[in-house]
């Protein structure tokens, strides 16, 4: 049976590139695994939306019985025992996409989500003061020195490359689009192994051709 990956029907430019259906679009893409792609509205939320995902986010899976929502938790469930996820290295690849979500990502997002405020006012608004968002950027450039000294010359987190990196990319991906890991130039290079892979180029490229095609279907219900 033909595994069904939800994202939203259509969002605005500025999310594009970094909707988290790009993580299980490029973990089933290094995986070879075949899905076909579903939608639910961005706005407004559904009913049908929220008995998928209680808190009416996406990515949203649905193999064959099994429907599953977070990107991390879809991440472990499509490559369990796959060289993404072997038996042999299970703990320490669990233990690198737990810090990716739990300690990374959240220590970015607060601070991204600062300067959207600023930028995207009527999606993120009111922008913080000044002070509040040094002191963000401040806690996030905490983790992310930990986490270079931490890789060190490594070439992946985990040995070879796994779903922790999966994870800890597109979180770095985002930082990245914001300029900011010019203090960090072995994980931008990290960043940049990760994401030449013929996979992310695939997934990405997928992702981008939902949103063209989204707008396409949208400009045409528009003019009747």
């Amino acid at each position: 049976m033909t595994l069904t990956l939800y994202t939203f029907d259509w969002l605005p430019e500025f999310p594009r590139g970094f909707v988290r259906d790009l993580r299980v679009r490029w973990g089933l893409e290094e995986i070879g695994r075949s899905y076909q792609v579903a939608t639910v509205p961005a706005h407004p939320k559904s009913t049908e939306h929220r008995k998928l995902q209680p808190f009416t986010q996406v990515p949203v899976i649905q193999d064959g019985e099994q429907t599953l929502f977070e990107s991390g938790a879809i991440l472990v469930y499509l490559c369990e025992g796959t060289p993404l996820l072997p038996d042999e290295r299970k703990a320490e690849i669990w233990q690198w996409l737990f810090a990716a979500l739990n300690t990374v990502e959240l220590s970015v997002m607060h601070w991204v989500s600062m300067i959207l405020a600023e930028r995207v006012l009527e999606f993120f608004g009111p922008p913080p003061a000044a002070d509040v968002r040094a002191h963000a950027k401040a806690d996030m450039e905490t983790k992310l020195t930990a986490l270079q000294q931490a890789l060190g010359d490594k070439e992946w987190l985990a040995g070879d490359f796994s779903v922790a990196d999966i994870a800890m990319v597109e979180v770095l991906r985002v930082v990245a689009a914001e300029e900011a890991l010019d203090a960090h130039p072995d994980l931008a290079a990290y960043v940049e192994r990760a994401t030449s892979r013929p996979a992310f180029k695939k997934a990405m490229a997928d992702h981008m051709q939902h949103w063209q095609t989204a707008d396409a279907e949208q400009a045409k219900r528009s003019t009747g």
